[in-house]
């Protein structure tokens, strides 16, 4: 997880300053708060609800900077 929230990329929206953050690579996870560190918080968590139900649905997981992760079963 901490590989993918170093991809991070945030910016302040001049609408309302509030700040927004998304993680490139993983398609749907994004965050926005009224601070940096509420962005940040907030974007970790969606990470790891985004991660959590890719495994379940037993779906492929991107790699990033050569870190893959593998769904396997487990008798």
């Amino acid at each position: 997880m901490k590989v993918a929230l170093k991809h991070a990329k945030y910016e302040i929206l001049e609408d309302d300053n509030s700040f927004y953050g998304e993680i490139p690579e993983y398609n749907g996870v994004y965050a926005n708060s009224d601070t940096l560190k509420n962005c940040r918080e907030e974007l970790e968590e969606v990470l790891e609800e985004w991660l959590l139900f890719r495994i379940y649905k037993n779906l492929s997981i991107p790699i990033i900077d050569g870190v893959e992760l593998k769904i396997q079963e487990v008798a």
